[in-house]
This record gives structure tokens, C-alpha cells and sequence, in this order.
């Protein structure tokens, strides 16, 4: 008897400029991956600040050796991410992380680079967007960098109120942590499984 091949489901997993949690993420990301790889195929798609960012925290092999697909914006409409979102190439659009600049361009309709235009053209043809933005809720963060170290920032008011905002979106579903996106994930893939 031959054997049957189950068509896996894709996911399109945007990253931005924003360092902040890149790391967990991406240890997230790598975890989730082994997890649902029977069923699901989780695609990268880099702007060119995530390009410049995980460059300079050391993550690009990384990120390459345990993704086999891998995409570096060229501008907003290549490669044509929005379009197979729209036609349900993909289930979903996830921006993990999601720079501050990324989630004001989404709030307030700016789709001049590769996510944003993905998570606009999703947003109107009722494909859900997942954010887990870098500056979730006013407050004082350490972010380590690359050397190791902390470094203290400020999420601002202005911010915060973004991300409230994106929050408020219909078919956009915000995670606060790392973490909280895995446990999402895992809900979904259950029923994916099924």
C-alpha cells in the first residue's frame, strides 16, 4: 500500500528590526517547529532591518540552519508575501517580533515594507495576523545584547497606546511574551491535528 502524504499547512513568520526577545523567539520558534514539522511548514520572511538585526546579534546561521526557507524583503510587494496570504498560501501571518515602527504602520494602514503590507492586504481578505510586539505595555525592560550585557529601555506611553490600538484591530491577536505565543501555537496545532 502507498504511503499517503499529508499536505502540511503553512505559516508565514515575519520578523522586523526590533531585537528585543529576538533570541527567545527564535528558541520559541525553533522549539514550535520540531513540534508540528509532520504537519506544519513555517516559512521566514525577513525585512531588511531583521536582516541588519540578527546580523548583528549573531542569529542569522542560526535562524538559516533551522529554516529551510528563508526570504529577505526587496520591497513591499516582493516577494509577493501579501498576495499568498490573500489567496491562503499561508493560515496566518505571525510578525514575531514586531518593532514599534511596524506596529504604528499596521495601526494606522502604512504598508511601504514587506510585513506591513502582508499584515494590511491579510487584514482585508480576513486572514488572521499574530504580533508579539517589542513594546507591549509602558514600562522600564533590560534587553541583553549581543555582548551579553543589559541595556535599559523606556517602552513609552506613545507606544503602549500602539500596541492597545493593534490589539483593538479585528483578526489581529497580540501576545505579550514569548512564551505566550508558544502556548497559542501549541492550542492551534491541536486542532490542526485533528
Amino acid at each position: 500500500m502507498a504511503e499517503v502524504k499529508v499536505k502540511k499547512r503553512k505559516v508565514a513568520w515575519g520578523i522586523t528590526g526590533g531585537g528585543d526577545k529576538i533570541a527567545e523567539i527564535l528558541e520559541v520558534m525553533k522549539d514550535l517547529k520540531k513540534q508540528s514539522e509532520d504537519v506544519v511548514e513555517i516559512q521566514v520572511f525577513l525585512s531588511k532591518a531583521a536582516e541588519t538585526m540578527l546580523k548583528f546579534y549573531r542569529l542569522e546561521d542560526e535562524l538559516k540552519q533551522n529554516f529551510e526557507k528563508v526570504t529577505v524583503e526587496l520591497n513591499s510587494n516582493a516577494p509577493f508575501l501579501a498576495a499568498w496570504l490573500q489567496i491562503r498560501k499561508y493560515e496566518f501571518l505571525l510578525i514575531a517580533p514586531a518593532s514599534s515602527n511596524t506596529v504604528a504602520k499596521i495601526v494606522n494602514g502604512i504598508g511601504d515594507t514587506l510585513l506591513t503590507n502582508a499584515a494590511i492586504m491579510s487584514l482585508k481578505a480576513f486572514v488572521p495576523v499574530y504580533v508579539l510586539p517589542t513594546d507591549y505595555k509602558e514600562s522600564i525592560v533590560y534587553t541583553k545584547l549581543p555582548n551579553g550585557k543589559e541595556m535599559k529601555l523606556r517602552v513609552r506611553k506613545e507606544e503602549a497606546e500602539q500596541v492597545r490600538k493593534l490589539e483593538a484591530l479585528e483578526d489581529v491577536h497580540v501576545f505579550e511574551s514569548p512564551e505566550k505565543l508558544r502556548e497559542w501555537f501549541l492550542l492551534w496545532l491541536k486542532t490542526v491535528q485533528r
